[in-house]
């Protein structure tokens, strides 16, 4: 497998873990591990998390880096969810040779754990309603009350737990919670609920079990139990941090985990929430967990983004203790740089306008040398037909070009890629419409690219495909899903209706070079002058489709733009 971190970086996390080994901390271990609850796919966020956790790891000499999936809600979980997150933890490059845990296995540890911290005096058998130990809770302003069923005995709480365990209570009747400080400023810390009652199947364990472990309560214990020396999470657990270290510590836990916290990642027009994700599927609004338009790693993959992309992006916004947001414009950026490497260059027609060229033999196809990718030497070049019609793009012809346009306009002469120049004579329209529906040219056969007899220059060099060759497809171009950053709105606010209506826009009726027709799924390609592309699942042997990854810059769009906004 190809070394995911070529190049070791450097941040507060990573200074704080080669401090610890120096000192000896921990033996000198380092033992990470990326914790996903399987309630999910996967996105762009975690992709972060994971090039942290498995790159810390593998720079360390003997490091670990645990794949455990925290599954202490039955009702959420699914093992599909499971397969995917594995399947996009390997895609991103990683792998965590053997060390794969599920919390579900430490059921009945994380129970004895919990009937340690009952007979210590720690944990006791509450039972309010939910709505009572909300009002109990208190504020961010005001202390929280104690509940009255704080004083139960040491017998009757275990007594209790036990027959919780058992079923002989319905889902809300109790709940086991920690004691620790109703008054305390950190709500976290008031009396935070351990254990609910919840006749649900698990996934894994079936009815084994009625009552879960909270997250926070299993989790940092999970930890504890693989040996975990840094555990290292987002930054809106780090409030939770007193809570994690009261409950290994209370538990006589064997092992003392090192929680430390970083800034998530924000992506500017981006549903970077899993709940939120989550709904956008459920409610159909968009096409799957794999729909290009989110930024879900599976979603990333069909439209066109390679892993190693994704890992540099992630190496270059680093590891930061304040949240910010980054611009979506730099991921953009990332999968440009390398696709522009690896990608073959081909010619297709996204909006066809029909080119007869009338002085070019009728009958007669020429093979024009063409180069698959300029920044690859290797990459060698391929053979494209060329004949008398010819497809090019509607936006390649102006009948009454503005200024600065320098493509094809009648009495001009452009170049057509790897073959001629051509010059137009003619517009032809439909009488009814008026819409252009055909040019009329002539080329100029001393002027063949790349021939010693090549010598007259033009402003302008434009693509095209031969109409007798080319090969129909439909091409999804894709836009923000959202028309304003989430982070703008009021909490209150229904966020669907921030759904851009023009986010996917299906082009049906395109042409391709005859050499994509056997193009398989996921094939990469860079349309030449419009953007990068890759093969979509949804193709056939009757049709391709291609997923526009992102655009290349064009310079008279910027300029065109300009001009109409001054």
């Amino acid at each position: 497998m190809t070394d995911p971190n070529p190049t070791v970086p450097s941040d507060f996390i990573r200074d704080i873990v080669a401090a610890d080994c120096a000192a000896g901390k921990h033996n000198g271990r380092v033992v990470t591990r990326f914790p996903p609850e399987p309630n999910g796919y996967l996105h762009i966020g975690h992709a972060k998390s994971i090039c942290l956790n498995f790159g810390i790891a593998k720079e360390n000499p003997g490091g670990i880096c645990h794949l455990r999936f925290d599954d202490t809600n039955p009702t959420t979980e699914d093992p599909e969810y499971v397969e995917a997150i594995q399947d996009d933890v390997h895609w991103l490059g990683f792998d965590w040779q053997g060390k794969k845990f599920f919390a579900s296995d430490y059921f009945e540890q994380l129970y004895s754990f919990a009937v340690v911290l009952i007979q210590k005096g720690k944990a006791y058998v509450d039972s309010l309603t939910a709505e009572q130990m909300r009002e109990y809770r208190g504020t961010l302003t005001e202390p929280g009350r104690n509940s009255p069923f704080r004083a139960r005995s040491i017998e009757e709480n275990f007594d209790l737990f036990r027959r919780m365990r058992a079923g002989e209570f319905p889902d809300g009747a109790h709940v086991l919670r920690a004691k620790i400080d109703m008054g305390s400023p950190n709500i976290n810390l008031r009396d935070p609920v351990l254990y609910r009652i919840r006749h649900a199947a698990h996934y894994r364990t079936g009815t084994e079990w009625c009552i879960y472990p909270a997250y926070d309560y299993a989790h940092p214990l999970s930890d504890a139990i693989e040996g975990i020396t840094h555990s290292i999470c987002t930054l809106e657990f780090e409030d939770h941090r007193p809570l994690y270290d009261w409950v290994v510590a209370e538990t006589d836990a064997p092992h003392r985990p090192q929680q430390i916290e970083f800034a998530r990642l924000n992506l500017t027009f981006a549903v970077m929430s899993k709940r939120k994700l989550l709904e956008l599927v459920d409610k159909k609004l968009v096409a799957g967990w794999d729909d290009p338009r989110i930024p879900t790693i599976k979603g990333l993959r069909r439209r066109g983004y390679t892993a190693e992309a994704i890992r540099a992006f992630c190496e270059h916004i680093g590891v930061a203790k304040r949240d910010a947001v980054v611009e979506m414009q730099l991921l953009e950026y990332f999968i440009r740089e390398d696709l522009n490497k690896r990608s073959p260059r081909v010619m297709a027609v996204l909006n066809p306008l029909k080119v007869v060229i009338e002085n070019y033999p009728e009958g007669t196809v020429e093979e024009m040398e063409a180069v698959n990718n300029p920044e690859d030497p290797s990459a060698g070049t391929r053979r494209v037909p060329f004949s008398r019609v010819l497809y090019i793009e509607q936006d390649d012809f102006r009948e009454d070009p503005p200024k600065q346009f320098f493509r094809l306009a009648p009495g001009r002469e452009v170049r057509l890629r790897y073959a001629y120049i051509v010059k137009c004579t003619g517009v032809v329209k439909d009488p009814q419409t008026g819409t252009i529906t055909e040019l009329r040219c002539t080329y100029d056969p001393d002027t063949k690219s790349g021939s010693s007899q090549e010598q007259r220059k033009v402003k302008a060099t434009i693509h095209w495909v031969s109409a007798a060759h080319a090969v129909p497809a439909e091409v999804r171009l894709y836009n923000p899903l959202l028309t304003t950053d989430l982070a703008k709105i009021p909490p209150d606010q229904d966020w669907t209706q921030l759904l851009n209506p023009q986010s996917l826009e299906r082009l049906t009726g395109c042409l391709v070079e005859p050499g994509l027709k056997q193009a398989p799924v996921g094939a990469r390609f860079q349309f030449e002058r419009t953007g990068y592309f890759c093969v979509d699942p949804d193709s056939t042997q009757t049709g391709l489709v291609f997923n526009r990854t992102v655009s290349l810059k064009d310079a008279w769009a910027k300029i065109e733009k300009a001009q109409k906004t001054s």
